[in-house]
């Protein structure tokens, strides 16, 4: 891997650090979650207690207080061990910064500890069955009632909500607003009118609890809206920048990561009596991904400089998510063909990785909506 002047002995000392935690307490099990559905409960309190959750929030609110490089480095080694059913990212790095960056301190103090240390898993539910990347079209409501709301509405293809205690919730408080009545609950899933789906089946990243949710007349405490009433559109469009980074941090180390084992499978592997690396073909094959992996790095580390220094804009996140997971997919489906018929084979981590790579163009927004998002902004 190239150089990355960005990451220094502190981000390397944290990365061995999870690569072991990852070695010893998830490569061993994920076949058996991917047949389970989801990951062992017991991995977020172990990740807690290491302090692999939540590194950068503020040490008052259970963190290490570092910065988002660390959280990079989680979400890069998860992707590179091909653990697709651990959902620390969205718990971490989406669900955890909307309630720093706009909770009450009562909401902070209650809620960031506990998600740090692993008692409460985090979930957020924006998608439903006829809204997915128009956020506007959402149905659930949540009508002001005295000193609560009630919640009424459903939510799909959410991730971590079997093993959710909390779940950020958009609904619209005033409907008749569209997306300017739009507002964030924080719902823990114990409250009674809450009701989980089944854990839904799909075409890839088994081992990962992507679920269903369903609201019935749920009392949501008044204290529980996140940020200010009708202003949870605003929030989610300043938030989905680092959404989109993530799945660009996820896409690249995934890129790394298969390039890595079609090299080594074919130098080993043998026709017509020689290594598939002697064929010219397979060795300008690689030497293609090789060279757009590494421009995809070089952006993507641009890009995490930027925000860093608080300057990544919506468009220039866009393009860097439409651009590395269309990457993906491609190289994904070279290296599928360079490992041959064994490459279609679940137990070579390259199927997993094929299988896994294809959501990413979907979520956080479909890569046709990022497409438009640049081009308004040109």
């Amino acid at each position: 891997m190239m150089s990355r002047p960005l990451f220094d002995s502190d981000t390397e000392g944290f990365r061995d650090a999870f690569r072991k935690f990852l070695e010893q307490e998830a490569v061993p099990h994920h076949s058996e979650w991917e047949k389970n559905g989801q990951i062992d409960r017991a991995l977020w309190t172990k990740a807690g207690e290491m302090g692999f959750l939540c590194p950068d929030m503020p040490e008052q609110y259970g963190g290490a207080e570092t910065d988002f490089r660390f959280n990079t480095v989680v979400a890069e080694e998860i992707a590179r061990y091909g653990l697709s059913g651990i959902g620390f990212s969205l718990h971490s790095d989406i669900v955890a910064p909307y309630i720093l960056h706009y909770g009450s301190e009562a909401q902070k103090e209650k809620y960031l500890p506990r998600l740090a240390k692993g008692e409460m898993v985090g979930a957020i539910a924006m998608t439903e069955p006829g809204a997915g990347s128009d956020l506007q079209g959402v149905k659930s409501t949540a009508i002001k009632q005295g000193d609560h709301y009630i919640l009424n509405g459903s939510k799909t293809f959410i991730t971590n909500g079997q093993l959710a205690d909390l779940v950020i919730v958009v609904a619209k408080t005033d409907p008749k607003e569209g997306a300017k009545g739009t507002s964030l609950f924080l719902v823990e899933t114990a409250w009674e009118g809450f009701s989980k789906g089944k854990n839904l089946e799909k075409v890839g990243m088994k081992a990962q609890d992507t679920s269903e949710l369903f609201f019935q007349d749920i009392k949501v405490p008044a204290e529980n809206l996140l940020g200010a009433e009708n202003s949870g559109f605003a929030a989610l469009m300043n938030e989905l920048p680092q959404e989109r980074l993530l799945v660009g941090i996820s896409a690249i180390a995934g890129c790394e990561a298969a390039l890595d084992w079609t090299i080594g499978y074919c130098k080993e592997r043998q026709a017509f009596g020689k290594p598939v690396m002697a064929f010219q073909n397979t060795r300008f094959k690689l030497a293609e991904l090789k060279a757009e992996i590494t421009a995809g790095r070089c952006f993507l580390d641009r890009c995490l400089e930027l925000h860093m220094e608080k300057k990544l804009d919506i468009p220039t996140a866009a393009m860097l998510k439409q651009w590395t997971t269309d990457l993906q997919c491609k190289v994904m489906d070279e290296c599928v063909q360079l490992h041959g018929g064994y490459g279609y084979m679940w137990e070579y981590p390259i199927a997993r990785a094929w299988a896994d790579s294809r959501v990413q163009r979907i979520y956080a927004g479909t890569n046709e909506i990022m497409k438009e998002i640049v081009a308004r902004s040109l």
